[in-house]
Formats: C-alpha cells, structure tokens, sequence
C-alpha cells in the first residue's frame, strides 16, 4: 500500500478505507477512500484558514478604529464581529461586472488562481507534527518556490484589465515584489542551514531548545520586512496608492471581485505569520499542556496583530526608496546574516 503524506491523512484513510471496505469492490477501494480522505483534509484547512482571515479582518478594522479614535465594528453581532458577514453578504449580493477591455477569460481566472496559490501553499505547511497535508523533506523550498509565482500572477491580475491604473500599478508590485524575493531566499537558506533541513517539521523540532529568533536575529528582521513587503502590507502597499493609482490594479473591480481580492489578502497574511511562526519562534514548540495547534495559532495571532498595528502606525513609501530599501540593504544584510550563521552554528 502506498504511503501516506502525513500522520493526519493516513488517519482519514485509514478510517474511510476500513468503513468501505465492506461495500466497494477492491479495485476502486484505495482511489476512492484516498480521494475522501483528500477532501476531508481539504475542509478542515479550508475551515482554518477561512476562520482566521476573518478574525484578522475583524482585527484589522478594530485596531485600526482604534487608532483613530473610532470604535470600528460594534452593531453588527457582539463586538461587531458579525460586520465582516454583513459586508460579505452585501458585496456577494452586487452585480459582477467585467470592464469592456478586459482580457476577460484571464481577468475572471486570475484571482481565483492565486487564491488556489496559497491554498496549496497552505498543504505544505504542518500545523502540528501530525497535521499537514504534503510532507516533503523540501517543503520549505517548495513554499519558496510557490509564492514566486505571485508577481506574475499579480501582474497579469493589473494587466488584463485594460486600464492604464491598473496596469502601472501591477508593475510596481512585480518590481518590488521582484527586489524584496532575493533578501527573503537567503534568509530561508540560512534557516535551513541552521535546521539541517528544508522540512519544516524538522526546522520546528530543532527549535526545541532555542528560537531562531534568538540566534538570528538580524534574519528575523529582514524576513520580517520582507514578508511584509511579499504580503503587500503597509509601509509597501504601493498597489493601492489611491493619491496616483486611485484603487491601484483593483480600480475596476467590481464588489464580488473585490470581496475575493480581500480574502485573498488575508489568507497571505495567515500564511506570512504562519511562515514566521514556524522559522522563527518554534512553530507549535511550547509548554506540553496547551495543544500544539492551539500554540501554534496563538502565535500567529500575535504576529498578525504586530502587522496591523505597523499599518495604523506607518506611511506609504515611495517606490524610489522601496526598492532601494530592497537592493542596498535588506540583500547585503541578509548576505551577512548568511555568513554568520555559517561561521557559528555550521562550520
């Protein structure tokens, strides 16, 4: 029998495959339980990740309120929490209109094809030593590998449009996203040398004594503003400079478009802190009486709330100093942080 990727999965179809095994015929018996035990993997993480980039949008609009001096969400549900649905609803309910000089077969498939992205980046991250859905001893390297498709697909998302807005603003994102990709891969690299592996699992596990967040702290703060800048966050929101672009390559988007392009900016999210959760603070590594997943996410919360707070409290950069921010200093810095891992913990 083949193997299963992971402790998780092999639990679903072990159960699927002894409950069918007295109604299917043995031919289809190991497809069809693998492909039920698939799906059932894909609802729970779907349910996870769906949950918390809710929260974070409810989080997101009561920090910032707060900020401002406003409540934020209050009316709708206890704490306003029943806003972010009451806006769903309501964005769901408009017409879905495609602009006139749109590509329109890659306008439509765009989104939903980076929203797909990151959802599958989401299989190869473990939630838990038993809870991932493609555990591979290259995981990290194949998240990597993964997310450098954004630019291109965020591009085309801006081209495809036929507006000029649009367009200009899908070229500032590649440009930068392009810059901030090379200082963010060395950081990776040095991690895995530290680890002795590119599993993620086994980078979490070789965080049991100490946090790499301890022993590379000059890696931590450059994957931290690289991210920030991979994830589109402010102070590197250039996409939507509503002072020159107007919504940048959102202008034409209609509301059920736009509802998708914000869920997709808080599933990003989730998967940043996620990665940062697990590279640098010990993943779900923590005291035995709270649950793995429940240390784990505890630390993305407080991650993720860190990254809104930065939004209510910086300014846009310009692009000029965005991606020299990029070249000059984040690349020498994460050359340097390579260095010094290799001298004191590899050679």
């Amino acid at each position: 029998m083949l193997q299963i990727g992971s402790p998780a999965m092999a639990s679903y179809f072990t159960f699927i495959y002894n409950l069918l095994s007295g109604f299917v015929g043995a031919p289809i018996l190991w497809p069809l339980a693998f492909i039920i035990s698939f799906i059932i993997f894909v609802i729970i993480l779907s349910l996870i990740f769906s949950i918390f980039s809710y929260l974070f949008g409810w989080l997101e609009r009561k920090i910032i309120g707060r900020a401002h001096s406003r409540h934020g969400p209050t009316y709708v549900g206890p704490f306003g929490l029943l806003q972010n649905l009451a806006d769903l609803v309501k964005l769901m309910s408009k017409e879905n209109i495609t602009p006139d000089k749109a590509d329109k077969p890659l306008y439509q498939m765009i989104l939903p094809t980076v929203v797909a992205l990151f959802v599958l980046i989401l299989a190869f991250i473990p939630f838990t030593n038993a809870f991932v859905g493609i555990d591979t001893g290259i995981g990290l390297f194949a998240i990597f590998v993964l997310i450098s498709f954004s630019p291109l697909l965020l591009f085309l998302a801006g081209w495809t449009s036929g507006n000029k807005f649009s367009s200009i603003s899908a070229q500032r994102s590649v440009m930068m996203l392009v810059s901030y990709e090379v200082p963010m891969f060395l950081v990776v690299v040095a991690v895995a040398m530290l680890a002795n592996s590119f599993n993620l699992a086994a980078i979490v596990a070789a965080q049991s004594a100490y946090w790499f967040a301890l022993l590379m702290p000059l890696g931590l703060i450059v994957f931290f503003i690289t991210m920030l800048a991979e994830l589109e966050r402010p102070p590197f929101d250039l996409r939507e400079a509503d002072s020159e672009l107007i919504a940048g390559w959102l202008t034409d988007a209609s509301p059920p478009y736009y509802a998708l392009a914000l869920f997709l900016d808080y599933i990003r999210m989730f998967v940043g802190a996620l990665l940062i959760a697990i590279l640098f603070f010990g993943g779900w590594n923590g005291p035995a009486f709270v649950p793995q997943f429940a240390w784990l996410m505890a630390k993305v919360l407080v991650i993720a709330v860190f990254i809104i707070v930065l939004r209510a409290a910086t300014v846009r950069m310009r692009i000029d100093r965005i991606i020299r921010l990029g070249w000059e200093y984040l690349t020498p810095l994460a050359v340097l942080n390579l260095l010094i891992t290799f001298i004191l913990f590899v050679r």
